[in-house]
This record gives structure tokens, sequence and C-alpha cells, in this order.
């Protein structure tokens, strides 16, 4: 029998060392999607108070999607701010996903309110932020505003793709949310693209899925 996966929960030690140095508003900042055949990039920003804990707060993609939901309607209630933005198909196909995602996470931040005066982003620099920013590697398991920002995203994408799914149910995109699964790349062999799917993206055959 396998062994039981061990999640790591995120911690706020980042953010206590930041707020030590002076700076008040610590966000954190992910976004959820790159690797999709369709539907949006999303980002989140979260900024959380100091002394609203919520308990369990991780990688959004090591929690089940009861709990991520769960922790989504704690972290909107109790975080200083938080939001979501996210950039369309057209967008990643005009400027790249890479792009696309770092317009996204700026968007995001700079629509908080208040604006944060640190970032703490999951890996990457944020271009053109007004602020001092962060980059952290592995960054959604070792800061609790990483892992939260994780967790809005991954939690408001996918109730995107579940509502993209009615009014075009033909890709099941409420299965997959847009990843390129063996019976999302059938659809697409059967229908096509549709309007929500990044041209840009070359899918891989429904051979090199299952070989």
């Amino acid at each position: 029998m396998a062994p039981p996966v061990r999640r790591t929960t995120a911690r706020r030690s980042l953010e206590n060392a930041l707020r030590r140095f002076g700076f008040v508003h610590v966000a954190g900042v992910d976004e959820v999607g790159r690797g999709c055949l369709a539907g949006p990039v999303t980002a989140g920003a979260v900024i959380l108070h100091p002394d609203r804990h919520i308990v369990g707060l991780a990688d959004s993609k090591m929690l089940s999607a009861a709990t991520r939901s769960r922790l989504f309607d704690e972290i909107t209630r109790k975080a200083v701010a938080w939001v979501t933005v996210s950039a369309d198909p057209a967008e990643i196909d005009r400027i790249n996903i890479h792009q696309a995602s770092l317009r996204a996470m700026q968007r995001a931040v700079l629509a908080l309110s208040p604006l944060p005066d640190a970032v703490l982003v999951d890996w990457f620099r944020i271009p053109e932020l007004p602020m001092a920013q962060r980059g952290v590697v592995g960054g959604d398991r070792r800061s609790a505003a990483i892992a939260a920002a994780s967790i809005v995203a991954k939690v408001t994408r996918d109730r995107l793709m579940e509502s993209l799914h009615t009014t075009d149910p033909r890709y099941g995109f409420d299965r997959h949310k847009g990843y390129a699964t063996v019976d999302h790349l059938a659809a697409v062999a059967k229908f096509g693209y549709s309007v929500q799917h990044r041209r840009s993206f070359r899918p891989p055959t429904l051979f090199d899925t299952i070989a």
C-alpha cells in the first residue's frame, strides 16, 4: 500500500519578515491555467490579514476541490484584500502565454485596494510594479499569501470553465478545465477549436497523451 501524500502547509514566515522591515500590506500573487489548451490564464492576488489566521493554506494543486472551495470562502471573507484577473485566449495568442500571465498578475496587484507595499510572487518577477517584490521559488508551498492567491485563482478559473461548459458542452470543460486530457483531445479532433481555445497552442496527439 502506497504511503499517503503528505501536504505541506504554507507558512507566513516570509510575510512576517517583510513586516518586521516595515512593510504593512504584503500581497501574494500566483496564476493558474498556463498549460491549458482552452480558457484564460487567471491570476490571483491576496493580502492576508495578520490577525485572521486561516488554517490549511497550501498549494492549490495539492488540495481537493471541496477544500479549495471552503478555503476560497474563508480567504475572501478574512483577507484585507483579494482580486482575480484573467487574460483570455485572444490575449494569450496575441502576446504569448508567458507575457499574458505576467500581465494578468500585474493587473491583479494593481487592482488591490489598498495597494500592497510589498509583493511575493510564485517564481517570477512581475514587470513594471511600483512597489517592492520578491520572486519565491516554490512560493505556493512556502508563502501563505501566495498559496491563498493560488487558491482564489484556481477556484475562480474552475468556476469560469464550468460556466463555459454550460454554453458549449461539447468539450467537457467542466471535467478537465481546459487541460489536454484524452477526452478533451478527442473532442478537439471531432469538433475543432472553439472560441475558447488558444490557437497558438499545438495540442499533443492522442497517442502522445496515452503513450
